[in-house]
Parts: structure tokens; sequence; C-alpha cells
């Protein structure tokens, strides 16, 4: 199935399959539109699209300045695609991106998750806070 999957960095023309994705992922408690991912695709300063034939199967992006840091948010695939080196590939892609334009790949993750990134080369550098807002 791997062999597949063709990575592009430019936006989808249907942005409802990533509306999908959030969703199967357990993603959208904030009730996102398929406008609202449009946004946040198309403001993000890199993203990476994964599909299976015309399938939306996951993406990863990055919020930069461009300069210093680029923090890595949204990385995800299908429950069905995963644990399959998609998002593996997502992620060195991302990274690759990043370090071509001397950016500091950053992210955030959840504590289960914390070993899968250890895996790969990050490490845990400090704790992040958060403040709920009203939407």
């Amino acid at each position: 199935m791997e062999n597949n999957i063709r990575y592009i960095s430019d936006h989808p023309e249907n942005f409802k399959q990533l509306l999908i994705l959030y969703e199967s992922l357990g993603w959208n408690s904030l009730g996102l539109t398929v406008n609202d991912l449009k946004q946040m695709c198309n403001q993000s300063w890199y993203a990476i699209y994964a599909f299976d034939k015309q399938q939306l199967v996951g993406m990863g992006r990055v919020i930069s300045d461009g300069v210093v840091t680029g923090i890595i948010c949204g990385v995800g695939v299908l429950p069905k695609y995963q644990s399959k080196g998609i998002g593996k590939e997502m992620l060195n892609r991302i990274i690759q991106h990043c370090e071509q334009n001397r950016v500091i790949p950053q992210l955030m993750c959840v504590e289960n998750l914390e070993s899968y990134y250890e895996s790969l080369g990050f490490k845990k550098y400090s704790i992040g806070m958060t403040r709920n807002i009203k939407r």
C-alpha cells in the first residue's frame, strides 16, 4: 500500500477529505469547517499531503516565521493507513524542508507519542502551556 502513496506540498482541491481525516482522528473538537481547514493550510508555512490515488490519507504542516523556528503540527494519517510509514515519511519531508530553509523544527505532542518522536530524533526540552479560549 505504501508504495502507491504520493506526497505533495500543493494544497488539495478537496478540503472535505481533510475534514474526514480530522474527524477520523478525533481532532475536530472545535467543530472546524472545510473553510477553516482550508484557511489553516493556506496560512501554514509548509504543508505536506499524502494520497493513495485520489484519496487524502495523511497530512502534516508547519507554522513558522521562516527564519528561526517552525512548529510541526497536525501530522496525522487515516487509521487504516497507520503503521505503514506514511507519517514517518511526511515528517522526514517536513524536517528536510525545515533544514533546507535553516529553520529549527519543533513540535508539541501528546505524552503517549513522545517515544515515537524521540525515535525520529526529537528530544524533549521543556514543558509547554496552553490556554483555552471560547470559540
